[in-house]
């Protein structure tokens, strides 16, 4: 019964989840006195594309069936994938919490009206236009990524690594496409996604435990002498 419960401890990393849609529930909940609006000067040469709400909504399967995979079949890569995971979304959280944000870049009508343009005002309707910096689209779409990569088995396929590669663009991009995300949110979780990637693929955090390790190691040799 032990070596079960060591063979799947990593499953508690999920755990996180509901912590973090609780703190976003709420930050969603509450009105700040001050809402600060994002935006660049690029926004406004980036046009809607309705027909990216397609991609933009895949995410959600390209962030599931991926994550689903390797909590069962490659515990190491989930374990690396969480981590990054939880990095980025709790910077997210916090900069939420002490930077209120929001845009307006919305359309307020459609030229058309088609499954497209139909499907982008219900998403519209339960999404609200706040609390976007850094984009978590963007953010966990190169987590995703990042982990195809890391995979002994899926990094040898060549096909999955380029599907896996355009898919993250195109969510990237629609992102911007769709009016969800300001260039100043992209580039923010792009920059996020850098940070993360060092600190869990790139070693680090392992340096910085050491590190702090050797100071606290330090400290206490001192004081005995």
């Amino acid at each position: 019964m032990r070596d079960k419960l060591n063979q799947y401890k990593h499953i508690l990393l999920l755990l996180y989840f509901p912590f973090y849609l609780a703190v976003f529930r709420y930050l969603e909940s509450i009105t700040p006195e001050h809402l600060n609006i994002i935006s660049s000067p690029l926004d406004k040469f980036i046009p809607f594309v309705p027909v990216f709400i397609i991609p933009y909504l895949f995410w959600f399967v390209y962030i599931a069936v991926p994550g689903i995979y390797f909590l069962f079949c490659e515990k190491e890569v989930f374990c690396r994938l969480m981590y990054f995971g939880m990095i980025g979304m709790t910077v997210f959280l916090l900069v939420s919490w002490v930077y209120p944000n929001g845009l307006a870049i919305r359309p307020e009508s459609f030229a058309d009206d088609n499954i497209f343009t139909q499907l982008t005002r219900y998403v519209y309707s339960v999404d609200t236009s706040t609390n976007v910096l850094p984009s978590i689209h963007v953010f966990n779409s190169v987590g995703i990524y990042l982990a195809v990569k890391d995979s002994d088995i899926l990094s040898r396929k060549k096909g999955i690594c380029y599907a896996s590669l355009i898919i993250t663009v195109l969510i990237i991009l629609s992102t911007m496409f769709v009016k969800q995300h300001s260039v100043v949110d992209v580039i923010s979780g792009l920059l996020l996604s850098y940070v993360s990637y060092e600190l869990i693929y790139g070693g680090r955090a392992v340096q910085i435990w050491n590190s702090f390790h050797m100071v606290k190691y330090r400290k206490n040799e001192g004081l005995k002498s």
